[in-house]
């Protein structure tokens, strides 16, 4: 005799959960892998020449608070009972998706700043002042925010709430060099447009999770709860769309003056169908000739 086992239909609620779980991982993904490119396109090029220091160091000090951020709220156990203190009893919104999101990202952001000091880079290139200042800035407070903490006049929740407003500043300026150095230059050459279009991706759909999850719960204080992931969706999205502008219609020559050769770039240009290749044969006619002439002494005016 054959018994049937009784399965019962998921539930709207549980749909939609799953959803939630599967855009989250997206984004994870598609942040995840922005980071990638610009460290390839460094690479490939033997250098960060028209790639913004200050981006660097602002991207490592704000995937740091970040990590910290996250990896508390996910693991403390007394983390999560006095945020369910202050919301209500509800949970906090932080998933494992966000907490690998931001450590891979801090890895790969040092690793970045690694290639910036064994590549080849201007000698302008160097973080400025007032990124300097920022910095040491929010490291002194949040040194002030611990010894208040040890005082019993904070709790070690308001660090990470520290921590996670120090993050959002540092999103909302970190892309001005960078925005900067392309409008100096009128060029994107040196700064991966890539990285922008996947960190575009990610940034529309964290927004998207982090709003269903608050429509799936009836909870809305998850929003203002986790205020650095809500506002690091927009912020991402806007600069974004400013560096899209910039490569695709304000800025659309691609030559790459920092190449290490004109051979290099003569290369490109063929490849790319904008230098006839029958040029190839007058290129190096005219580097024998050059040669021919260094070596009997004669020299071009």
């Amino acid at each position: 005799m054959v018994v049937l086992m009784a399965v019962e239909d998921p539930t709207p609620q549980e749909i939609w959960g799953i959803i939630s779980q599967i855009i989250g991982w997206i984004y994870f993904v598609a942040w995840s892998v922005s980071f990638y490119p610009q460290a390839i396109l460094n690479w490939r090029r033997k250098s960060v020449q028209g790639l913004s220091i200050d981006f660097l160091y602002y991207n490592a000090w704000g995937f740091l608070c970040y990590s910290i951020f996250n990896l508390a709220f996910f693991f403390s156990k007394e983390i999560q009972e006095e945020y369910r203190r202050r919301n209500g009893d509800n949970d906090n919104l932080v998933r494992a998706n966000d907490v690998f999101f931001s450590v891979h990202a801090l890895a790969i952001t040092l690793f970045t700043i690694y290639q910036s000091f064994i590549y080849k880079r201007d000698d302008t290139q160097r973080i400025s002042a007032a990124a300097g200042a920022f910095i040491l800035t929010t490291v002194v407070g949040v040194a002030a925010v611990i010894v208040a903490v040890e005082a019993g006049q904070a709790m070690w929740i308001d660090l990470l709430y520290f921590m996670a407003w120090i993050k959002l500043a540092v999103s909302l300026i970190k892309y001005l060099p960078q925005v900067w150095i392309n409008f100096k230059r009128q060029s994107t050459v040196g700064w991966s447009i890539h990285n922008i279009l996947l960190d575009f991706t990610g940034g529309i759909l964290s927004i998207t999770q982090l709003l269903l999850d608050a429509w799936i719960s009836g909870d809305w204080s998850g929003v203002s709860g986790d205020p650095v992931k809500f506002g690091l969706g927009f912020i991402a999205i806007g600069f974004d769309i400013i560096f899209m502008c910039q490569h695709y219609i304000l800025y659309r020559d691609r030559t790459d003056f920092y190449v290490n050769s004109v051979e290099e770039e003569r290369q490109r240009l063929i490849a790319e169908g904008r230098l006839p290749r029958d040029t190839d044969d007058i290129f190096r006619r005219n580097r024998t000739d050059s040669a021919a002439s260094a070596t009997s002494g004669g020299r071009y005016v």
